[in-house]
């Protein structure tokens, strides 16, 4: 355990249970989709054929792929700030996972996400906190997000 993991524990068991806030609306386009879709050899027409998915899904357009949304989770969290007194320190952050995701909505097309996020759990580690989080990706204009995850990360400090 070091010093500042430390002060960093007791920062973000301060801030346990309240909103970190809201990050950037980021547009999904299409062509972003047929990137994953490459990517992840996943050619699903309700993903990347505009002409197929109007007739034939019921969304009329072309989708996001979820895992797509969930792999944007990185880059939205990242418009989030931060308090940089947690951040006094770190060596890293490390993925660790998920403790659950549900894909809620479909991210349509030319549609804008954004992550919201609130601490749930804070745990020390040695010289790292594993951190949980509930993320919500919303959609904007619509009611219902696109995704909910509990998602566990590490940070190690020096």
């Amino acid at each position: 355990m070091t010093l500042h993991s430390e002060a960093a524990f007791e920062r973000f068991t301060k801030a346990l249970g309240e909103s970190e806030g809201s990050g950037s609306w980021f547009p999904v386009r299409q062509e972003d989709i047929n990137s994953f879709a490459d990517v992840t050899h996943d050619h699903q027409f309700i993903h990347v054929d505009p002409e197929a998915a109007a007739k034939l899904s019921p969304w009329g357009v072309p989708i996001a792929h979820g895992f797509l949304t969930l792999s944007l989770l990185t880059h939205l969290m990242a418009s989030i700030p931060q308090d940089p007194a947690r951040m006094e320190g770190v060596v890293m952050g490390i993925n660790y996972g998920f403790d659950k995701v549900r894909f809620v909505s479909p991210v349509k097309v030319d549609s804008s996400i954004r992550a919201t996020s609130v601490i749930s759990h804070v745990e020390l580690k040695g010289d790292a906190i594993q951190v949980t989080r509930d993320v919500t990706i919303e959609i904007e204009g619509e009611e219902k997000p696109a995704l909910v995850a509990q998602w566990l990360t590490r940070v190690i400090y020096s």
